[in-house]
């Protein structure tokens, strides 16, 4: 088991996350969709490679509004971080579709 210890609980009540090695390896995700309905927010992380059609789903996360908005502030918050540590992340203009020769 991997153990991974949060430094931004120190004080708190903290929380020791354990992961098996399979998941502490992690998934590669260049494609996402992100849908939601009134009582949940759905985020499916997929793969696909480039003039491909299809992309496959690796890992479908499910949340509450209230964890997704928690889930957008910690983006935010470690976006800001990176970029003042690495300079600013510049996105494409051309859309997702572009890059994979998607028709649409």
């Amino acid at each position: 088991m991997f153990q991974q210890h949060n430094p931004s609980n120190q004080g708190k009540n903290e929380i020791q996350i354990e992961f098996d090695e399979q998941t502490a390896k992690g998934v590669y995700c260049n494609f996402f969709i992100a849908a939601h309905s009134p009582t949940e927010f759905v985020l499916d992380f997929a793969q696909i490679m480039p003039g491909m059609t299809k992309a496959k789903v690796n890992s479908r996360i499910i949340l509450a509004p209230h964890y997704a908005k928690v889930l957008y502030a910690t983006l935010q918050n470690n976006l800001s971080k990176y970029e003042k540590d690495y300079g600013e992340i510049k996105v494409p203009q051309k859309s997702i579709g572009d890059d994979f020769n998607f028709k649409m």
